[in-house]
């Protein structure tokens, strides 16, 4: 099978999309009646994006605790990336590992050409080398399909209404056109901004889940390993140390795995259920047999 676009998909992601930029012109809008200076909302919104874009990759890395490795480290690891990036037409990635018993993998990274594959010890220990490829090539597929990069976009305004929320003098510090009220004003809004923009961003982290299986499949052609892969991870989550859970549970928008435990875990799934993505990867393997 060819790396083939899942239209259904993709129309989802792009009404998914639409409904973020109507949302956050809205909010801007808002924001522009309200307070005298557009220009500083501008300089703003774009500072915050520059510093999100470039530096996204290195937050998460450092927030994981994940340090790059050389091939002298990791010699295997670093052949089986280089093998699969080759397979998916990508450049060969940095590669990182974070010493932690959560067996997860995570990619991260602005762009194909300067991305970093990300695993932990707590996976190298648990899969075996079939179920291990199924998994990095899920995050090359992110990396093809430029997840990274479309979810910090994606990400960025919300980020900006929660500041709002949380500082209401941000944008202004309450001199407007409208008074005092004017603040109350974008406050209420940006927190609806927030909320809205924050389920649909879910909603498209498990549609690009989806995808990534998908490409992460044809990579490899065994869809079976990666299906493997996700029971044994969503298995071994139950016998993580809390602790461990709790600190890494920010990072579920870039994980294989959702963590389910703690607050950030419930309130929201980033990625499908793991019973859905095995069962679309069980189609796969019936229609890769079918050749």
């Amino acid at each position: 099978m060819q790396w083939q676009a899942d239209w259904g998909l993709r129309a989802r992601m792009g009404i998914t999309m639409f409904l973020l930029a109507a949302l956050y012109l809205l909010f801007i809008g808002v924001l522009a009646l309200y307070f005298d200076s557009l220009l500083l909302i501008v300089v703003v919104m774009g500072l915050f994006s520059l510093g999100q874009f470039f530096f996204s990759d290195k937050l998460a890395l450092r927030s994981m605790g994940a340090r790059e490795v050389s091939e002298q480290e990791y010699p295997d690891l670093h052949r089986t990336v280089g093998r699969l990036a080759q397979q998916a037409d990508l450049p060969k990635p940095t590669i990182a590992v974070a010493d932690t018993s959560v067996p997860n993998a995570f990619a991260a990274g602005r762009s194909q050409e300067n991305a970093t594959v990300a695993v932990t010890e707590g996976i190298l220990d648990t899969l075996d080398r079939e179920e291990l490829e199924g998994v990095l090539a899920h995050e090359l597929a992110h990396v093809k399909n430029r997840d990274v990069m479309v979810m910090t976009i994606a990400s960025f305004l919300s980020t900006i209404a929660f500041l709002i929320v949380r500082w209401g003098w941000l944008f202004g510090g309450g001199r407007n056109r409208r008074g005092g009220g004017g603040v109350v004003v974008a406050i209420v809004v940006s927190l609806v901004v927030w909320v809205l923009s924050f389920l649909l961003i879910r909603a498209l982290s498990r549609y690009r889940e989806f995808a990534a299986d998908r490409g992460g499949a044809l990579i490899t052609g065994r869809p079976s390993a990666l299906a493997s892969a996700l029971m044994k991870i969503d298995g071994r989550m139950d016998k993580v140390p809390t602790e461990d859970l709790r600190q890494q549970a920010e990072m579920n928008a870039f994980f294989i795995i959702p963590i389910k435990s703690g607050f950030i875990g419930k309130i929201a799934r980033t990625h499908p259920s793991t019973e859905k993505r095995i069962e679309r990867l069980r189609e796969m393997e019936r229609e890769l047999e079918q050749f």
